[in-house]
C-alpha cells in the first residue's frame, strides 16, 4: 500500500479554466462583422446570426431582443434590472440566456419578462442579489445555474414538469432544508445536484432516483436519515464534507449501498468508520474524531472472493494512526493504493 495523498476525484463537475468556458462561448470579434438584426449595443456576428453578445459592456439594463436570437449573453455587466418588453420577440425561440455577475434584484424582474420564455434549454443567474429563484416555465430546459446570490426561497413546483432537466447548480446561497423539500420531485432525467455553502440540516426531500450526484459540503447536516439514500438507486457521489455529522446521526448501514463509488464524510464529528459498501472505491473521512479502525464496516468478511474495492480512504486528522490497521486487513482492502493516517 503506498502512502499518497490524491485529490478528490472531480466527476460531473464543470471546471472552468477559461473567462467563458461554462457558455461555450467565443467573444463575438473572433467572428468577425456585427449583424444588422442586432440591439446596437451589443454585437451579432454575421456568421452566426442567432447569438448577440452583449457582455462586459458596463450596461445598466437588459436591451430588446430582436426576433430571431437565440443566444443571449448577458454576463459581466452592471445591470440591475430586467424591465418588461425586453424578450417580447423570442418568448419561444430564446435557447440560452446569461445573466451571471450582474447587479439584479428579484424586485427588478418585471412580470413578463423571464416567466414568458418558454424555450430555454440553459438558464445562468449566477452572482446577482437574488433572495429567491426565478424560473423559466420552460420544459426544454436542461441545465439551470443560480449560484452565488443571497437566496433562501424556491418557490414550491417551479421545476415541476422539467424531465429534460439534468444538472441543477445552487451552491452559495442560503437555502434550507424545508424550502427544497419537494422542489426536485418527479425530475426524471436529473443527474447532478450541488447545493455547496447552503443552510441545510438534512438531504432534500424528494430527489429523483435519476440522481448521480449530490454535492453538499459546507452545510449544517447533521444527520442522513435511514431511507434517504435506498431511494437513490443512481447516487455514485455523495459529497457531504464540513457538516455537523456524528455517528448518532447515521443509521446502521445507511452507506451500505451498492451504487456509491465515492463518499466523502470529511471534516464532521464522526467517532468510527461508518459502514460502507464493498463496491465503494473513493472515502474521505480525514479531520473527523474517529478513535478505532473498525474493518467489520468495510469488509463483513472477506475471502478470495470478498473484498473490499476501495482504492482511496483518507484517515488523517483523527486519533488514529498506522497501527490500530487491523493485522488481517491486507485481504480486505487489497485493491486499496493508499491509505492515509497522517
Amino acid at each position: 500500500m503506498f502512502h499518497l495523498h490524491v485529490p478528490i476525484f472531480a466527476v460531473l463537475v464543470s471546471l472552468t479554466v477559461g473567462q467563458y468556458d461554462d457558455y461555450d462561448y467565443q467573444p463575438a470579434s473572433q467572428y468577425g462583422p456585427s449583424s444588422a438584426n442586432c440591439a446596437q449595443e451589443c454585437e451579432c456576428p454575421i456568421n452566426f446570426p442567432t447569438a448577440m453578445y452583449c457582455d462586459s459592456r458596463k450596461l445598466k439594463f437588459v436591451p430588446i431582443v430582436p426576433s430571431g436570437i437565440k443566444y443571449l449573453y448577458l454576463q459581466n455587466n452592471l445591470i440591475e434590472e430586467i424591465k418588461a418588453g425586453v424578450f417580447d420577440n423570442v418568448t419561444a425561440d430564446l435557447r440560452w440566456l446569461v445573466l451571471d455577475h450582474n447587479q439584479i434584484t428579484n424586485e427588478k424582474v418585471a412580470k413578463g419578462t423571464i416567466d414568458k420564455l418558454t424555450g430555454l434549454h440553459k438558464f445562468f443567474f449566477s452572482s446577482n442579489k437574488l433572495t429567491e429563484a426565478v424560473i423559466p416555465p420552460s420544459k426544454s430546459l436542461d441545465e439551470l445555474k443560480m449560484m452565488n446570490n443571497q437566496m433562501s426561497k424556491f418557490p414550491a413546483g417551479s421545476l415541476a414538469g422539467m424531465q429534460n432537466l439534468t444538472s441543477v447548480h445552487l451552491q452559495n446561497n442560503e437555502l434550507t432544508s424545508k424550502s427544497l423539500n419537494g422542489v426536485f420531485k418527479g425530475l426524471n432525467s436529473l443527474v447532478s445536484i450541488d447545493l455547496t455553502n447552503n443552510k441545510l440540516k438534512k438531504l432534500p426531500s424528494g430527489m429523483p432516483s435519476s440522481l448521480e450526484a449530490f454535492y453538499g459540503d459546507y452545510n449544517e447536516i447533521n444527520s442522513i436519515a435511514a431511507g434517504d439514500l435506498k431511494e437513490l438507486p443512481k447516487l455514485a457521489y455523495l459529497r457531504l464534507a464540513y457538516n455537523q455529522m456524528t455517528d448518532a446521526g447515521i443509521p446502521a448501514g445507511v452507506f451500505n449501498v451498492t451504487n456509491l463509488i465515492e463518499l466523502d464524510l470529511s471534516y464532521n464529528k464522526l467517532q468510527s468508520i461508518p459502514e460502507i459498501n464493498e463496491q465503494l472505491e473513493h472515502l474521505y473521512l480525514q479531520v473527523n474524531r474517529i478513535n478505532k479502525f473498525d474493518l467489520g464496516n468495510i469488509c463483513k468478511f472477506s475471502s478470495p472472493l470478498n473484498y473490499s474495492r476501495l482504492k482511496h480512504l483518507r484517515l488523517d486528522g483523527n486519533n488514529i494512526t498506522h497501527a490500530d490497521l487491523p493485522h488481517d486487513s491486507s485481504n480486505c482492502l487489497r485493491q486499496a493504493s493508499d491509505i492515509i493516517f497522517d
